[in-house]
C-alpha cells in the first residue's frame, strides 16, 4: 500500500474512482474459480463425478498422501484474516478486508502460480479462530494468516502450528522479517560491520517488529544490543504499561525512555511503527555508516532524502516502490509457499525462513543478467548502498528462493515429497514466471527509466485520454496529443480527467493535412517526438501507409510485420503476422521470425518459435507447407541460435507429447539444445491465419494481458493499434514504444 508523495487530493480522488471501477468491472472482484479439466460430454462427467470420482476417493482413503496427486490441495493456500489489523486501515473487520485478501490471492497466482481461497472469518476470539482454521486442513495445502492484530496473531499462529500438519505462515510477521533481515545482512556487508557487534534501535513492537527482531537475533544480532520503543516509550525492565510477553523479551535495564535516547550510537534503526517518528536530529546521533530500515507504510518513519541530508553515509530501506531498497513482502511469500507446497512440507521451519533470507541476500549480490538489466534500464543494479535487496519483479526470484526453501525443508525433515532433481526444478520454475501477467513489468520498468515524448494521433479519443492519464501518473512518458486545443480540452473535461496542458501533456495542433497519423509520422521522422501511437480510428492499412512512406523499414529488418501477444492461463503466446503481410514468402517469414524473436528478448523471454501449418514434418506437399519448410531452412542459416520447430500443427507446437507422436527419429528442432516444451512464438503462414487465431484466442481464453499489435521492423518506435484497443492496451503499447526507442 505504498503511496506517491506527489499525489494531490484530486489525484487521490481520481485514483479512488479508478480503483473502484477496477474492482467493479468487467466482473466484480479480482478472482474466480475455474475448472482445470474438460467437462463437455457424458464421458467427462463420468470421470469428473460419479462414478469415476470414487476411484480417486478410494486412493486417498487408502493413502492420504495421494491427495497431492488427485486433487488441487497440493497447490492451494488459504489466505485467512479476521480484519483486525489491515495494513494502513486498522480494524475494519472481515468483510471490508476482503478486497485485500483477494489481492493477496492475485499475487500468489501471478507471481508463483499458487491457487488461493481467501477466507474472511467473523471471529475475534483467538481460540475459536484457531478451531475454525484448523478444521480446514483437509481442504488446503497451506495457511497464510494475514492482517490479524498483535498479540493475538502470535498465539493463533503458535496454536495452529501445533495442531496442523501443513505450513502455517503469518506473512505480516515472517514476510517482513525475512526481507528486512536480508536487507540487514547485505547492508552490514556494504558498510563492513560485524552483525554480532552492532547496536540496534527499534521503533514498534507489534507482530512485524517482534518477528524482525527474532529473525535478526537468529542471524547473529545480540539480544542485549537491542533497544525497543513502542507507543509508551522504551521497553525497559520493570515497565508495566502496555507490556506482554513478546515485548518483555526485549526489555532492557536502562534509564532511557525515548526513541531519541536509544538512537545515540545506534548502528541500525528498525522501524515498524508510524510515519515521521525518526527525526533528522536523531539520525545525526547514530554511529558512522548507519543502516536505517524505515518500514512504516505508506509513509516511512523518515524519508530517505531527509536521512541522507544529515548523514550522507547512511543506507536506507523503506517499504515504498519509489525509493531504492524496497522491503516488499512479495519478495518472499509467493516463493516460500511455492517451495513448501512442491516438496510437501508439513510446516515452515526456521531453517526454511533462513534459507529464504539467504537466497534473497545472495540474489542482490549476483550480477544483473541481461533480462534484469534491461528491465530496470537506467538504474544502478550494482550491489551497494542503493541495491541491497533485489527488485520485487526480478524474474530470478522464484528460481532462487523456492528451491532453497524446498531443500531446507528436506534437510530439516519436514518434506513429505523431497525434490530429487533441483536443477530440473529450477528450470521449471524459471519458465513458470513468464506464464503470468507480469511479463510486461520489465517493459514498464524500462519505460519509467527513460524520458520520451510520445505522440498520440487520436488525441480526442476518451480511451486515449484515460490511457494518457495513467501514462502521466505512472511516469511512462511525456504525452503529446494531436488535435485542436479546444476540442482536446473539452474531451478531457468530459472524461473527468486531471490532465493539464503544458503540465501533463503537450498539444500539437492538427495541421493543414487534417491527417493526424500523417502528422504524427512526420513529427517522429523529424525527431520532434520519440514515439507514436495511432490506429484507434480508421483502417490499419491507412495508418501503415503513412508509416511506410514517412518512417520506413529499419536497416537489416527486411520487412514490416505485426505481432500480438496473449497471456493465457497456462502460457504466454506471441502470434505473427497479424496485420501486415497477406501471404508472406519464405524469405519474408524468415525475416518476420527474426524480428519477432528479437522483440521477445526485449520482454526478457527466450524465444521458442514454431512455424505453423496444416502440415507437420513434411506430411504435405502443398505450396503453403513447402513455404514453411523453406522458411525454416533459411532461418537455420540466418539465425542458427534460435530455438525453432516446424512445420508443425498448432497443437504440436504447444505440446511436446503430441509433437512426439509425429516427430521423425532424430528431429529435435533447430537451435542450441534443440527444441523442448512449448513454443511461445507462433509464426503463421498468412495474415488471415494469424489474425483469426489471435482474435479467437483473445475472446475465448485471453482474460489476461493482451499486447499489440506490435509493429516490427520500423525504423522508429511506432505502433498501430486497432479500433478495439482498450485503455489498458494503449498504456501497454505506450510503455512498449518508449522502451523500444533506440
Amino acid at each position: 500500500m505504498s503511496s506517491n508523495s506527489n499525489f494531490s487530493d484530486s489525484d487521490d480522488s481520481q485514483l479512488r474512482a479508478d480503483a473502484l471501477e477496477y474492482h467493479r468491472s468487467p466482473v466484480r472482484g479480482k478472482i474466480e474459480v475455474v475448472a482445470t479439466k474438460p467437462l463437455s460430454n457424458q464421458r467427462d462427467l463420468s470421470l469428473a463425478y460419479s462414478p469415476g470420482v470414487a476411484y480417486a476417493c478410494e486412493e486417498i482413503a487408502a493413502d492420504p498422501a495421494m491427495a497431492a496427486d488427485y486433487t488441487s490441495r497440493g497447490n492451494l493456500v488459504a489466505v485467512i484474516t479476521n480484519g483486525t489489523a489491515v495494513l494502513g486501515l486498522g480494524n475494519i473487520g472481515p468483510l471490508a478486508s476482503k478486497p485485500v485478501m483477494e489481492g493477496k490471492g492475485c499475487l500468489f497466482k501471478k507471481f508463483a502460480g499458487v491457487d488461493v481461497f481467501d477466507l474472511e472469518l467473523a471471529e475475534n476470539d483467538p481460540d475459536k479462530l484457531v478451531d475454525a482454521i484448523a478444521m480446514l486442513e483437509p481442504t488446503v495445502g497451506g495457511i497464510n494468516l494475514e492482517d490479524i492484530k498483535a498479540p493475538e496473531c502470535f498465539y493463533i499462529e503458535k496454536k495452529l502450528r501445533e495442531r496442523m500438519n501443513i505450513p502455517v505462515f503469518h506473512d505480516d510477521q515472517h514476510g517482513t522479517a525475512i526481507i528486512s533481515s536480508a536487507a540487514l545482512l547485505n547492508a552490514l556487508k556494504v558498510v563492513g560491520k560485524d552483525i554480532g557487534a552492532i547496536k540496534l534501535a527499534a521503533s514498534g513492537a507489534g507482530a512485524a517488529a517482534i518477528a524482525c527482531l527474532d529473525m535478526m537475533v537468529s542471524l547473529g544480532v545480540k539480544q542485549e544490543h537491542i533497544w525497543v520503543t513502542d507507543s509508551k516509550g522504551v521497553i525497559w525492565q520493570g515497565r508495566e504499561a502496555n507490556m506482554e510477553a513478546n515485548k518483555a523479551r526485549y526489555a532492557q535495564a536502562t534509564d532511557a525512555r525515548t526513541l531519541a535516547d536509544i538512537m545515540v550510537d545506534a548502528d541500525v534503526f528498525l522501524g515498524c511503527s508510524t510515519a515521521g517518528v525518526l527525526t533528522a536530529e536523531m539520525v545525526k546521533t547514530m554511529a558512522p555508516k548507519p543502516v536505517i530500515l524505515a518500514l512504516a507504510n505508506p509513509e516511512p518513519e523518515i524519508r530517505p532524502e531527509v536521512a541522507k541530508a544529515v548523514r550522507p553515509d547512511c543506507i536506507v530501506a523503506t517499504g515504498r516502490s519509489d525509493y531504492p531498497n524496497q522491503v516488499n513482502n512479495v519478495l518472499c511469500f509467493p516463493y516460500i509457499f511455492r517451495g513448501a507446497l512442491d516438496c510437501g512440507a508439513t510446516r515452515i521451519t526456521d531453517e526454511m525462513k533462513l534459507a529464504c533470507v539467504g537466497a534473497i541476500a545472495r540474489l542482490a549480490e549476483a550480477e544483473a543478467n541481461d533480462t534484469v538489466a534491461e528491465a530496470y534500464a537506467g538504474q544502478d543494479l550494482t550491489f551497494g548502498p542503493d541495491y541491497i535487496i533485489p527488485k520485487p519483479f526480478d524474474p530470478r526470484l522464484m528460481a532462487a528462493i523456492a528451491p532453497a526453501v524446498a531443500q531446507a525443508a528436506a534437510d530439516s525433515g519436514v518434506a513429505a515429497r523431497p525434490i530429487d532433481d533441483m536443477d530440473a526444478y529450477r528450470a521449471r520454475l524459471g519458465e513458470m514466471i513468464y506464464h503470468t501477467g507480469f511479463f510486461m513489468k520489465p517493459v514498464f520498468a524500462k519505460a519509467k527509466a527513460a524520458v520520451r515524448r510520445v505522440a498520440y494521433a487520436e488525441g480526442l479519443d476518451p480511451r486515449v485520454l484515460r490511457a494518457v492519464q495513467t501514462v502521466v501518473d505512472e511516469g511512462l512518458g511525456r504525452p503529446v496529443l494531436i488535435g485542436a486545443a479546444d476540442a482536446v480540452a473539452q474531451a478531457i473535461k468530459a472524461a473527468g480527467l486531471r490532465l493539464q496542458r503544458d503540465v501533463d501533456y503537450e498539444l500539437a495542433e492538427l495541421d493543414a493535412s487534417g491527417d493526424a497519423t500523417l502528422q504524427g509520422t512526420q513529427m517522429l521522422k523529424s525527431g520532434v517526438v520519440d514515439a507514436l501511437i495511432c490506429g484507434m480510428q480508421g483502417s490499419y492499412d491507412s495508418h501503415l501507409e503513412h508509416v511506410r512512406n514517412e518512417i520506413g523499414t529499419a536497416p537489416g529488418a527486411g520487412a514490416l510485420a505485426a505481432m500480438n501477444a496473449l497471456v493465457l492461463d497456462k502460457m504466454t503466446l506471441f502470434i505473427t503476422d497479424t496485420y501486415v503481410n497477406d501471404n508472406p514468402s519464405a524469405q519474408e517469414l524468415a525475416d518476420i521470425t527474426r524480428l519477432a524473436a528479437t522483440e521477445l528478448r526485449h520482454f526478457g523471454l527466450e524465444p521458442k518459435a514454431a512455424l505453423l501449418s496444416h502440415s507437420i514434418f513434411g506430411s504435405s506437399e502443398r505450396p503453403s507447407a513447402r513455404k514453411m519448410r523453406e522458411a525454416r531452412e533459411l532461418l537455420a542459416h540466418s539465425a542458427p541460435e534460435l530455438a525453432l520447430i516446424g512445420e508443425v500443427h498448432g497443437d504440436a507446437a504447444l505440446s511436446e507429447e503430441i509433437r512426439r507422436l509425429y516427430q521423425p527419429a532424430g528431429e529435435t528442432g533447430s537451435g542450441a539444445g534443440g527444441f523442448a516444451g512449448s513454443a511461445n512464438l507462433l509464426v503463421m503462414p498468412s495474415l488471415d491465419a494469424a489474425n483469426i487465431l489471435f482474435n479467437v484466442l483473445k475472446v475465448a481464453a485471453g482474460k489476461g494481458v493482451t499486447v499489440g499489435p506490435i509493429l516490427l521492423g520500423a525504423a522508429k518506435a511506432v505502433h498501430i493499434l486497432s479500433p478495439s484497443a482498450t485503455v489498458r492496451r494503449i498504456v501497454n503499447m505506450t510503455a512498449l514504444a518508449v522502451a523500444g526507442v533506440r
